[in-house]
């Protein structure tokens, strides 16, 4: 497949990240084409493989930058993080690529991965069955968080204390990804910190406080500015690292003893609240570091916007 000389932004939708990102792109010079994932086909047969992306001509993108995924089906998220493999395979550049992604929307392989890496992270255990979560839960005591193990923005999250707390099978596709529950440093300060990582380092930050255990901006909590620096912003880098992301954003936690533990990366992080408090433009930085670091420093083609 011949080489195309454009950037291509993978949005499932149009929302308030999507434009932004778009223009902060073509502000460097580069031609920028919004698409799909759905949108995109996986191409094999006698003259090789390669990807289709509409628009495009049959020709590859310089580089991709992933804004989302998108839901779907296990079949249809599995082709569209199979085109994201096949781009890398193809030489083309991935911001971030299939492999991060799955690490982090795994939360079982992030909780593993940031483990065996070090990273002070809740301990966790993830099972198959119901009588399986019991039995932890019976063996290891305290309360724990049960998280939709490819859950988002604070949906699905249950305390869980005994055993008998667990919902059915049904409801959690038969998984039980169990976080032990990390308690506020008092009885009203329900807060968690998100530090967003660009290119290898923190370039904004925030603590979510909400009124009650659950502190995502989605959940209502609000947001209020915080450093992008000190030992959770090297925490954050760290656990972005030892994922593969190229950005991230990350949720940590006080430990109540003056040290900090990684929640979760996400690889696909929504912005919004976050450029509320912070003293960077987000879409900026994560323009600049996709075109300079991923783009020119490829020495790949370009086509002037």
């Amino acid at each position: 497949m011949a080489e195309h000389r454009t950037a291509l932004l993978l949005a499932e939708r149009p929302d308030w990240h999507t434009p932004r990102l778009h223009r902060a792109i073509e502000a460097r010079g580069i031609a920028c084409r919004i698409a799909s994932p759905r949108e995109c086909a996986l191409v094999g047969g006698a003259d090789g493989g390669g990807v289709i992306v509409p628009g495009m001509g049959g020709r590859l993108p310089a580089a991709v930058f992933v804004r989302a995924v998108g839901k779907g089906s296990f079949e249809e998220v599995t082709l569209r993080l199979g085109v994201l493999h096949a781009f890398g395979t193809l030489g083309v550049p991935v911001y971030n690529d299939a492999r991060a992604i799955e690490r982090c929307v795994d939360k079982s392989t992030t909780s593993f991965l940031l483990a065996r890496a070090g990273i002070p992270t809740p301990d966790t255990v993830t099972v198959q069955g119901r009588e399986g979560a019991a039995a932890v839960i019976a063996e290891l005591g305290g309360e724990f968080v049960l998280k939709p193990l490819f859950g988002a923005q604070g949906r699905g999250l249950m305390r869980i204390a005994t055993p008998g707390d667990l919902p059915p099978e049904e409801e959690v596709a038969g998984v039980y990804h169990l976080q032990r529950f990390v308690p506020p440093l008092s009885a009203d300060a329900w807060r968690d910190r998100r530090v967003f990582v660009v290119g290898g380092r923190a370039i904004a930050a925030m603590t979510r406080r909400g009124t009650h255990w659950i502190t995502n901006v989605h959940q209502g909590a609000a947001c209020e500015p915080a450093p992008a620096s000190g030992a959770h912003a090297e925490l954050a880098v760290a656990a972005a690292s030892v994922l593969g992301a190229d950005y991230a954003g990350v949720d940590l936690i006080e430990d109540g003893r003056g040290g900090w533990l990684v929640l979760e990366v996400n690889s696909m992080p929504a912005w919004q609240g976050l450029q509320g408090v912070a003293p960077v433009d987000v879409a900026e930085a994560l323009a600049e570091d996709f075109v300079e670091r991923v783009i020119r420093a490829a020495r790949r083609p370009l086509e002037l916007a």
